[in-house]
């Protein structure tokens, strides 16, 4: 009873402060992530959170322009996203037909996935976008109408991250409901530990249509 209650111990403290499991349910990462994916994710890296309170353990990093995150979806803080860090704070990121640019400069992305290019209708979830504008009137600020692939500038408020999904036309992410906050940052992910086919309908997908190619393939 002891041995097992110190394993316990020590799974509660790895799960709480270092490692975490996590399963991707969505396309929005894709190719980077696939529906499917099991990953574990380093809670270390950016500080985890002490259960019960605010107060964090020291970091050993902030997050990165390109580093993938998990963290608490803003509108909803028991649901937790995966997404890739664009802007951090004080960063003016937007986008033109497609193409990213951060403070003022187009970088390359060749982790994105388009599927479809042609649509790019207004959205009113992206009216949140007119007050962090960057250098525009009232008027201007009025008749901004941005798309799912033109919008912007707009700047990063500091402790803010701006994410978006590497499937950029089928993800839900920072264009439609805002900035991340530092203290909603879980961790950062490391390897695929497992992988099945969800769109498959044999009756036990995640035995017969396992990905042995993702198996232990480190996320970037």
């Amino acid at each position: 009873m002891r041995s097992l209650g110190m394993a316990l111990v020590l799974f509660l403290i790895i799960r709480t402060f270092l490692l975490e499991a996590f399963q991707i349910p969505s396309g929005s990462m894709e190719r980077t992530l696939l529906a499917g994916d099991f990953l574990f994710v380093n809670k270390a890296v950016y500080g985890a959170q002490i259960p019960g309170t605010s107060a964090r353990l020291p970091a050993f990093e902030s997050p990165h322009r390109g580093d993938v995150i998990v963290f608490a979806y803003p509108k909803d803080p028991t649901i937790t996203y995966v997404k890739r860090v664009i802007g951090v704070g004080n960063d003016v990121v937007e986008m033109r037909d497609g193409q990213t640019l951060v403070n003022g400069r187009a970088i390359e992305e060749p982790y994105v996935q388009r599927i479809d290019p042609l649509h790019d209708g207004y959205d009113p979830d992206f009216t949140w976008q007119r007050q962090f504008l960057v250098q525009r009137n009232e008027e201007q600020r009025r008749r901004y109408h941005p798309t799912r692939d033109t919008w912007g500038p707009l700047r990063v408020p500091a402790s803010k991250y701006f994410v978006l999904g590497d499937n950029r036309d089928n993800s839900a992410d920072s264009r439609y409901w805002g900035f991340v906050d530092a203290s909603a940052i879980k961790g950062r992910p490391l390897v695929v530990y497992f992988s099945y086919d969800r769109a498959t309908r044999d009756a036990l997908p995640w035995l017969t249509d396992i990905r042995w190619s993702r198996l232990g393939s480190l996320i970037h």
